[in-house]
C-alpha cells in the first residue's frame, strides 16, 4: 500500500541508516533489541530501546525512545493512520519512573498508486521520545524501563508487529548523560512540530460559510503569519497532515501563495453536539532551505444536519476506521441492543409475513416432526366422520398452538418488563422448563404404547375418538407443537421475532399469533380445501403399529432434551432427570392401572400417582447451573473451534484472519443439523484452512446475556446464527442465513478473506466497506 522502491535505492537507503546507527546501537544489550513482522522468514521492523542516559540521579529527568527500523519499502502509521492502517502503539511498565506522552515527528505520507488511499507514518527509520522522571528515593540500586510496541507493518500487505524492549538503568548520585544518544534524541526531536504560537506564528481560520453541513464539503482560507512580519517560508510536498478531528471525515490544505492556504474538507455525516476544531501539522520551508513544523490549531464552524436542524441532531452512523471497527465487537451490556436500522426499520407488515411463513416453515423442522405425525394419525383416524368434527378438532390444534404462542408471547414480556434479555428458545435455558418437557413426552409415549389413555374412558375404542382424543387432546398437541418448535429457527423466523423482540407490547403479540397460525397451517389447509382430506390413507391395523413407532419418536426426543440437560446440569443433572423419569414411567402405570378400576380403588391408585409423581420431583428435580462453557458444545463441526468472546475475536480481525462466528445451542436442532452436514464437511474444513479463518462458538445452552445482546445486535432472537467478519470490514459482517450450505458458507469465508488487509494493502476497511458482504 506504499511506494515500491527500487533494489538500488532499497540498498543504498539500508546501508546509509545502518551507517547512523551502528555507534547508537552498537553497545545495546540484547533485551533492548527485537525483531518483529516476519515476512517469508524475513523479520521486516526491528525495535531498539534508547535512554539518553547511563546512569540517572532519583529525582531528575532523563529521555527515554523507540527507535524503528524498518526494510525498504516497509512503513509504520502515526497516530493519525489515514484511510487506513493502525496508529503505533507504545505501552511503558516502567517501576519507580513516570514516562510522558509520546512525541511524533513530522509523519509521511503514502498513497496507492491509483491515488485512491492516502495514510500517513513513517519509513526507513524513525523514533518516538517521551519524558521520564525518576521518583525520589536513594542513589543505589537499579531502574527497569520497558516498552511493548504494538505495530501494524505494511507494504503491499500488512503483518502485525509486536516488540518487548527492556533495559536497566543505575541509580546514582548523579544523572551522567549519554552524548550520543542525547545527540539522536535533539535531532529527532527537531521533527516534532510544535504549537504555532511557541514560536510566535499566528494561524487563523476563515471558512467560505457560517456552518458546516453534517455529509457535505466545506471550504476555507488559513493564514501562517510569522513573527515580527517574517515571510512566510514557501512549502512542497505533503507539507499538511491533519489529526483526528471529531465531526470531520477529511481535511486538506494546498498553498495559494506565502503563508496562505486553501482548505477543503468535508463533514461527517452524523451531527456533532459542538463545533469540531481544526487540528493539525504543518511544514514550512523546503529541503533546500530547511524545514520548520508547527502545531496549528483554528476553531472551525459549528454543524448543523443537511435539513437544517441544530447540532445535536441523529443523523447517519460514521463508516469506522479499521481500528474503530475492530473495537465495535468488544462485548455488549446485558441489556438487549437495538437491531441495525436496516433490520429493525422492516416494519410490522413484512415482520408479519415473515412469521407467518417461519412459523409454516418450522413445520418441516426435525422438532416438530413428532407432533406433526401424531396429528397426521389422529386426522386419519377422523376422516371418516362428518366434515365438522375434523374441523373442530384442527381448530383446537390451531387454539392449543395460538394459545401457547401468546402465553410465550406473554412470558417474553413479563421477563423483558424486569430488565432481563430473552431469545427465541429461551426456556430451554433452564433446567426445570427442559424437566417438565421431557416428562409430558414420556407420558404421550407411554399413552401410545397403551400403558394408559387420555381421558375418563379406559376403553378409548376408534368410535369414541372425542373420549379418548378429544378437542382438549388436539389443543394439547398445539401445545407440544409450540415447545418443542422454539429450539427450531426457520429461515425467516428468526429476522421476525428478533423484529418483535426490540418492538412494542403489541407488535410482539401480533408476530406471536402470526407465527402460531404459520405452524397450525398445514392442518388448516387439510380441513379447509375440499377433497385433500380423502386423500388420507384408509384406516386399518396399520395405524396401532404406526402409534406405537410414534411413541417411540417421541422418546428419541426425550433422549435429545435428557442431552440437553447435561450441558445445562451436568452429568448429576442427567441423572437426576432420567430418575424421574423413571418415577414418570411409574405413576404413569399406576394412572392407567387405576383406569381398570371402579370407585374408592381408582381414587386410591390416583391418589398414590399423585404422591409419588410429587416426592420423586421434589428429590430429584433440584439443579445446579454449570456456569459458562469452557469449551465449545459437544460435537462442534471444526476441531480447531474456540469458545466466543469479543476479545478473542478483536485478535483474529488484528492478525488478519477472517473471523466465522457460530452462535449454537445444544437444544437448537437446527444447529446441530447444520453442524454436522456443513460445518464438519471437507468442504468447508478446507476453505477455513486455506483462507486461515478464525472459528468462534458462541454457546446459548446456558443463558447468557453477551450473546443474547450480540443476537438483538443483527436482529435475531435466537439461534442458530452466523457471523462472517472481514479484517478489512470488521463493522460489516455478513449474516449467514439460518440453513447452510457448504457453498454457501466457503463463498463467505473467502469473500472475506479477500477483504482482509494483507490482501489490500492496509487500505481493505476502504475497498470492502462498500463491497462486503453484499457481493
Amino acid at each position: 500500500m506504499t511506494h515500491r522502491r527500487s533494489k538500488r535505492l532499497g540498498v543504498v537507503g539500508g546501508i546509509g541508516l545502518l551507517l547512523v546507527a551502528a555507534v547508537a546501537w552498537a553497545e545495546l544489550p540484547a533485551s533492548a533489541v527485537a525483531t518483529s513482522a516476519p515476512d517469508e522468514g524475513d523479520p521486516r521492523i526491528e525495535g531498539a530501546l534508547l535512554v539518553d542516559a547511563t546512569q540517572v540521579k532519583p529525582g531528575d529527568t532523563f529521555r527515554v525512545g523507540v527507535r524503528f527500523r524498518l526494510d525498504p519499502g516497509w512503513h509504520v502509521y502515526w497516530k493519525n493512520p489515514g484511510d487506513s492502517g493502525l496508529e503505533t502503539e507504545v505501552a511503558w511498565d516502567t517501576p519507580g519512573v513516570t514516562v510522558g506522552p509520546l512525541q511524533w515527528p513530522f509523519p509521511h505520507t503514502f498513497r496507492t498508486p491509483d491515488g485512491f488511499i492516502t495514510t500517513h507514518g513513517y519509513d526507513g527509520e524513525a523514533i518516538l521520545i517521551a519524558d521520564a522522571k525518576a521518583m525520589e528515593g536513594p542513589t543505589t540500586g537499579v531502574l527497569t524501563v520497558s516498552a511493548a510496541v504494538e505495530a501494524l507493518v505494511c507494504e503491499v500487505h500488512c503483518i502485525p508487529a509486536e516488540l518487548v524492549l527492556t533495559r536497566s538503568l543505575p541509580l546514582g548520585p548523579q544523572t551522567v548523560r549519554d552524548a550520543e544518544t542525547a545527540a539522536v534524541f535533539d535531532a529527532e526531536l527537531a521533527k516534532v512540530p510544535r504549537p504555532a504560537r511557541d514560536s510566535g506564528h499566528v494561524a487563523t481560520l476563515a471558512l467560505d460559510a457560517p456552518q458546516l453541513t453534517a455529509g457535505q464539503d466545506f471550504t476555507g482560507t488559513l493564514t501562517v503569519t510569522a513573527p515580527g512580519g517574517a515571510a512566510v517560508p514557501a512549502v512542497e510536498g505533503d507539507f499538511f497532515v491533519a489529526e483526528r478531528i471529531p465531526g470531520v471525515a477529511r481535511v486538506g490544505l494546498s498553498a495559494e501563495g506565502p503563508g496562505r492556504f486553501k482548505l477543503k474538507g468535508k463533514a461527517e455525516p452524523d451531527v456533532q453536539a459542538t463545533a469540531p476544531g481544526l487540528t493539525g501539522v504543518l511544514r514550512l520551508g523546503t529541503a533546500a532551505t530547511g524545514y520548520q513544523y508547527l502545531e496549528v490549531t483554528a476553531p472551525l464552524a459549528p454543524m448543523v444536519a443537511a435539513s437544517g436542524a441544530a447540532a445535536g441532531t441523529p443523523a447517519a452512523v460514521k463508516p469506522p476506521s479499521v481500528k474503530d471497527s475492530i473495537a465495535a465487537v468488544k462485548p455488549v451490556g446485558a441489556a438487549v441492543a437495538t437491531p441495525p436500522a436496516a433490520e429493525s426499520s422492516m416494519g410490522l407488515g413484512l415482520a408479519l409475513v415473515f412469521a407467518f411463513f417461519g412459523g409454516a416453515l418450522l413445520n418441516l423442522m426435525p422438532c416438530v416432526f413428532p407432533v406433526l405425525a401424531l396429528k397426521a394419525y389422529g386426522f386419519t383416524r377422523m376422516v371418516q366422520q362428518e366434515q365438522g368434527r375434523v374441523g373442530a378438532h384442527a381448530a383446537a390444534y390451531a387454539g392449543g398452538i395460538i394459545g401457547t404462542m401468546l402465553l410465550l408471547a406473554g412470558g417474553v414480556l413479563a421477563v423483558r418488563a424486569g430488565g432481563a434479555s430473552v431469545g427465541w428458545g429461551f426456556q430451554f435455558q433452564e433446567p426445570l422448563f427442559v424437566a417438565g418437557v421431557c416428562a409430558v413426552l414420556v407420558a404421550f409415549a407411554l399413552n401410545l404404547f397403551g400403558v394408559f389413555n387420555v381421558g375418563l374412558d379406559g376403553t378409548a375404542l376408534a368410535g369414541k375418538v372425542d373420549q379418548s382424543h378429544g378437542l382438549m387432546h388436539s389443543a394439547g398437541e398445539g401445545v407440544l407443537a409450540v415447545v418443542l418448535a422454539t429450539p427450531c429457527s426457520a429461515p425467516l423466523l428468526g429476522t421476525a421475532v428478533g423484529f418483535a423482540f426490540a418492538a412494542g407490547p403489541l407488535t410482539v403479540l401480533a408476530v406471536f399469533t402470526a407465527l402460531g397460525l404459520g405452524l397450525a397451517l398445514p392442518f388448516c389447509v387439510l380441513v379447509l380445501v375440499p377433497g385433500l382430506a380423502k386423500k388420507l390413507p384408509r384406516p386399518g391395523a396399520w395405524m396401532e403399529r404406526f402409534k406405537q413407532v410414534l411413541g417411540f419418536a417421541l422418546l428419541g426426543t426425550t433422549v435429545w432434551l435428557v442431552w440437553v440437560m447435561g450441558g445445562l446440569a451436568g452429568v448429576d443433572g442427567m441423572a437426576r432427570l432420567l430418575a424421574f423419569l423413571v418415577a414418570v414411567g411409574l405413576v404413569t402405570w399406576l394412572y392407567g392401572q387405576g383406569q381398570a378400576q371402579d370407585g374408592v380403588r381408582r381414587l386410591a391408585t390416583v391418589g398414590v400417582a399423585a404422591g409419588v409423581l410429587v416426592a420423586s420431583g421434589l428429590l430429584t428435580l433440584r439443579f445446579e447451573d454449570q456456569g459458562p462453557a469452557a469449551a465449545p458444545p459437544l460435537g462442534s463441526a471444526v476441531a480447531t473451534a474456540r469458545p466466543w468472546s469479543a476479545d478473542a475475536v478483536d485478535s483474529a480481525l488484528a492478525a488478519g484472519q477472517p473471523v466465522f462466528i457460530d452462535f449454537t445451542a445444544d437444544w437448537c436442532l437446527t444447529c446441530k443439523f447444520n453442524e454436522r452436514t456443513v460445518l464438519s464437511t471437507d468442504e468447508v474444513r478446507d476453505a477455513f484452512s486455506k483462507h486461515q479463518v478464525a472459528f468462534f462458538i458462541a454457546d446459548w445452552t446456558r443463558r447468557d446475556a453477551r450473546i443474547t445482546a450480540k443476537l438483538a445486535e443483527h436482529g435475531r432472537a435466537g439461534v442458530p446464527m452466523y457471523l462472517v467478519l472481514s479484517p478489512g470490514a470488521p463493522a460489516t459482517p455478513e449474516v449467514l442465513p439460518e440453513l447452510l450450505t457448504p457453498g454457501l458458507v466457503s463463498d463467505a469465508v473467502k469473500r472475506a478473506a479477500e477483504c482482509a488487509p494483507s490482501k489490500l494493502g492496509g487500505g481493505a476497511n476502504v475497498l470492502c466497506a462498500a463491497g462486503f458482504p453484499n457481493h
